[in-house]
């Protein structure tokens, strides 16, 4: 019932910012944009949906601690190129993204602590001036597993969201 939940309004809010859901792997969402049609501001999309998600987000986490569920909602954003198609074998095929981009969503979405959202330097580069009250602390270079070279890593700061945060490992 509690992933029913989250599942719902979560969904709703990318399916709202046009965000292609690629798959649930429980509590984990990988939702990429620009396909199967291109969206004006793919990067601004996405921030501004992942800013969406962690206010909604509040009221869910209340109702769960109520009933002994101490679940949180950390965020991570990654803008590049993605090999997007149908995978798999005969008689089971997926839509789905790969690529290091992908990689690197998912390691920060990782490393992010509840009510966090963490962004690529691309994405930061992209997106930061195009959305108002936000700004992104730089967090620094880190290496994050699987991925070959460090990463600068930044952390989104808006109106509503925590922002004191332990350091990342």
């Amino acid at each position: 019932a509690v992933l029913s939940d989250y599942h719902a309004v979560m969904g709703a809010i990318a399916n709202g910012h046009e965000g292609t859901i690629d798959r649930f792997a429980g509590d984990g969402i990988l939702i990429f944009f620009n396909d199967p049609f291109p969206v004006a501001q793919a990067g601004r999309r996405a921030a501004t949906m992942a800013l969406a998600m962690q206010k909604e987000f509040v009221p869910l986490r209340k109702q769960w601690l109520a009933i002994g569920h101490d679940l949180d909602l950390g965020i991570g954003i990654a803008q590049g190129y993605a090999t997007l198609g149908a995978f798999g074998f005969e008689g089971r095929q997926d839509y789905s993204a790969i690529g290091t981009v992908v990689n690197l969503a998912d390691r920060l979405c990782g490393e992010a602590h509840g009510g966090q959202i963490l962004v690529s330097s691309a994405t930061r580069d992209l997106v930061g001036a195009a959305l108002e009250d936000v700004t992104f602390q730089d967090l620094g270079e880190h290496r994050l597993k699987d991925l070959e070279h460090s990463q600068r890593i930044f952390q989104v700061i808006a109106p509503g969201l925590q922002t004191d945060f332990p350091p990342l490992a």
